[in-house]
C-alpha cells in the first residue's frame, strides 16, 4: 500500500450522533408533523431522548464511543456481511400435496421487458 500524500487531509472518521426523540405535541403540529415530516418545537421544550447512535453504523453510543465509525471505514456490516461467504437464503418447502408447476420464461432486462411489463400485458 503507497503512503498517504501529505497534501491530503485525513479522512474524517468520526460518528454523526443523532437522537431519537419523543416529543408530546399538540393536536394541529402533529398534523403538519405528519403532513411535512417536520415540526418547529416549543422554546425551552423538553425532549425526551429514547435513543442516541450513530447514524452512518447504526450502532449506540455506549457501545461505540471513542472509535471509529464502522460505516466509514467498512460498511459491509450494514449489508450483512462479505456477501461471497454468506449462506444462501433457503427456500421453504412446498405444502404437503402441492405440486409445483414451472411457469414461462419470463424476460426482465431490454426492451422485450419494457413493452411485456405490467401495464402493457401480452
Amino acid at each position: 500500500m503507497p503512503p498517504a500524500d501529505p497534501a491530503e487531509p485525513p479522512q474524517d472518521l468520526s460518528h454523526t450522533w443523532v437522537v431519537a426523540a419523543e416529543i408530546q405535541v399538540e393536536p394541529r403540529i402533529a398534523s403538519i408533523a405528519d403532513f411535512r415530516g417536520s415540526f418547529k418545537a416549543a422554546t425551552g421544550q423538553r425532549v425526551d431522548a429514547l435513543e442516541v447512535y450513530c447514524r452512518g453504523c447504526r450502532r449506540p453510543y455506549d457501545e461505540v464511543k471513542g472509535q471509529d465509525c464502522a460505516e466509514k471505514v467498512d460498511n459491509r456490516h450494514l449489508i450483512g456481511g462479505d456477501q461471497s461467504t454468506r449462506k444462501k437464503r433457503k427456500l421453504p418447502p412446498p405444502p404437503k400435496g402441492a405440486k409445483i408447476i414451472p411457469g414461462e420464461k419470463v424476460q426482465r432486462r431490454g426492451i422485450g421487458a419494457y413493452m411485456a411489463g405490467v401495464s402493457r400485458p401480452r
